[in-house]
């Protein structure tokens, strides 16, 4: 059955990065009509039974689909307004709720842990003076240190003795600022693998190399990409981390350990660049088809209830 042309809202600061220029790519080719919103400019209004959006001084109505691509340092905000769609019914990529949970790198690993994910260990402490024993709860040095604001490989540290451990956990902790320590994974020799999730599937996968002498992998910090093959166990590893975390859009970010996969991040607004590149894939279309199929399912669904009865609907 041919389903009818979607107005699909995509939430974002630039029009022009890589990642927006493909989803609307992908959108208009598909015969659907994108959307941009600046979700900084979106004006949430809050009243009973008519939630609603205005953006520019105009009331965004007709929207059937919405995909979220939030920055780090705009969380909050870009959070309640993919809220405010979910309360007037609009489907999401990427859930209000599940966005938040991913960018408290704490909590993210607290509910990966429960999950039975493989994770680096890590220490977090209240700006704890006993950091010598930081230190050895993560098995001595070298260690990682990471700011819990950090992104894209900014505020990560390597500290390769006790001495230094010492002196960077003191002064991010000196100037109140929170950080987690956690143990060096010397066999993954400065790559890392990024597993982009779609829905229940992996549909793309590639290994980050950092440039000579840098151990984070990061593509923005120089590192290159490369594409890889995943082993049964990283697949599971990384379904089983977006599914924890409830993201059914994901960069699933983990290392290669002699203990099996062990999960760094779990990216709620992965970027596409560097994954299309490498994998040569055209992940924006594989978004937009994931998309559509959930806006249509919820049209469906809301059909459905309207068809039953008020008691059939009650039980």
């Amino acid at each position: 059955m041919q389903h009818k042309a979607l107005r699909i809202a995509i939430l974002t600061r630039n029009r022009s990065l890589y990642s927006t220029r493909r989803l609307i790519e992908a959108i208009e080719l598909k015969g659907h009509e994108a959307v941009v919103l600046d979700h900084l400019k979106c004006d949430i209004v809050i009243e009973q039974d008519k939630p609603s959006i205005f953006y520019k001084g105009v009331n965004i109505k007709g929207v059937d689909a919405v995909i979220p691509r939030i920055g780090a340092s705009v969380t909050f905000y870009g959070a309640a307004v993919v809220r405010q769609f979910e309360m007037m019914g609009v489907p999401t990529a990427v859930e209000s709720q599940a966005l938040v949970r991913s960018r408290d790198k704490l909590r993210s690993l607290q509910i990966l842990a429960r999950a039975n994910v493989g994770l680096p260990k890590t220490v977090f402490t209240n700006y704890s003076k006993e950091v010598k024993k930081i230190i050895d709860n993560v098995g001595g040095t070298p260690l990682i240190v990471k700011l819990l604001e950090g992104t894209q490989g900014y505020g990560v540290v390597l500290a390769p003795t006790r001495k230094a451990a010492e002196s960077i956990i003191e002064a991010f902790h000196s100037m109140k600022a929170r950080v987690i320590v956690q143990e060096f994974i010397e066999e993954a020799k400065g790559a890392d693998i990024r597993a982009f999730v779609i829905g229940n599937k992996v549909v793309g996968s590639m290994k980050r190399q950092g440039k000579e002498g840098e151990f984070r992998s990061n593509l923005h910090q120089g590192g290159s990409g490369q594409l890889i093959k995943l082993k049964k166990e990283e697949r599971e590893a990384a379904l089983r981390a977006s599914r924890a975390m409830g993201l059914s859009i994901a960069g699933v970010d983990m290392l290669q350990s002699e203990r099996g996969p062990l999960i760094l991040e779990v990216n709620s607004s992965p970027g596409l660049e560097g994954i299309e590149k490498v994998t040569n894939n055209d992940i924006a279309s594989k978004i937009i088809d994931y998309v559509v199929n959930l806006s249509n399912h919820e049209k469906n669904k809301i059909k459905k209830n309207r068809k039953l009865k008020p008691d059939d609907r009650r039980r």
